[in-house]
């Protein structure tokens, strides 16, 4: 008795000690043990399945070297900017409806940038974007296309070869401080229109006097297009360089908003990318052309696209065109 009671107090520890081994730590394999050739085979399998897939999306996201593919990620302007305005009448894509009003034919799934530097930064960052932008603000982030097969650049606009392009305009009531029109005559002169030149836009009067003005004495407020404003605050510095008391205070928004803020007496000057509407110009407005700028078209830099022509630019913009892959240069 005392044999088998033995035998099972022996049997229940070894059984113990078994059971014990299977759920310690010490139960599982070293760190430096080989895998066995089953898992190794199952999981260079996965990782070859996975780099074919990672490669095969990235092939067919990316442009070829002379061909567009996917989506067209259109981009406009806000309602009121000055350039959106001028761009869709010279591109074809404002069009008379049936009461024989203005009607913009942009289509409703375009994006909407609300200033110049944003439309620049966006265009940049997604490669299936196209946008518009001042030819004066235009930077080497993005890439403008030819308009039927033109570059766009000011000798172009000036010669008329370029054919998308519009005035720069200030705009005054009748009653205008002295100081306003100092910087005025500051702008036409020689000296402003040179200003003019040198960051990208073309001149309007290239046979100007000198600057010979007195210098403003009071505060001159400037407000409306985005598009006009960094070439206003170029000769704002300018102009300031030359009258140190010169007080020129610079609002930036849009032409419609700047129209309305100098109608209203809460600008001295209004900036326009665009000519004066009707409305406007019976508000009591003037309106006088500091400038000519070119509005040029914009593609992401990795987009191979070199050239449109103005009905492939109205049908992208009109919502006809939706993908890359209908766009064939001419």
């Amino acid at each position: 008795m005392k044999k088998k009671f033995a035998a099972l107090v022996i049997t229940a520890a070894m059984a113990a000690a078994t059971l014990a081994g299977c759920g310690s730590s010490s139960s599982q394999a070293p760190a430096d043990a080989p895998a066995s050739a089953e898992t190794t085979d199952n999981t260079a399998a996965s990782a070859a399945e996975t780099t074919d897939t990672t490669a095969s999306a990235t092939e067919e996201a990316a442009p070829t070297a002379d061909k567009m593919t996917g989506d067209i990620s259109i981009l406009t302007r806000e309602d009121g900017s000055g350039t959106r305005g001028a761009f869709v009448e010279l591109m074809g894509i404002e069009v008379k409806n049936d009461a024989g009003e203005k009607e913009d034919m942009t289509t409703p799934d375009a994006g909407v940038t609300n200033s110049t530097e944003v439309m620049l930064s966006t265009v940049a960052g997604n490669p299936q974007a196209i946008g518009y932008v001042s030819l004066g603000a235009l930077n080497d982030t993005v890439k403008a296309v030819q308009i039927e097969g033109v570059d766009a650049t000011a000798d172009n606009v000036s010669n008329g070869t370029y054919t998308v392009s519009r005035p720069f305009n200030i705009a005054t009531l009748d009653t205008v401080s002295d100081s306003a029109k100092d910087f005025i005559g500051y702008i036409l002169s020689a000296d402003g229109q040179a200003i003019i030149e040198e960051n990208g836009y073309i001149a309007i009067a290239k046979d100007a006097e000198p600057y010979s003005g007195s210098g403003a004495t009071e505060k001159v407020v400037v407000g409306g297009s985005s598009s006009v404003s960094p070439v206003m605050e170029k000769l704002k510095e300018a102009y300031v360089a030359v009258n140190p008391s010169a007080d020129i205070e610079i609002q930036t928004s849009d032409s419609t908003t700047g129209m309305n803020d100098t109608a209203a007496g809460t600008c001295d000057i209004g900036m326009a990318s665009r000519e004066l509407k009707d409305t406007e110009l019976a508000a009591g407005l003037t309106n006088t052309v500091i400038a000519n700028d070119g509005i040029a078209v914009i593609v992401n830099k990795e987009n191979p696209i070199t050239n449109l022509t103005k009905d492939q630019v109205m049908n992208i913009y009109t919502g006809n065109v939706t993908a890359w892959d209908d766009i064939t240069e001419e």
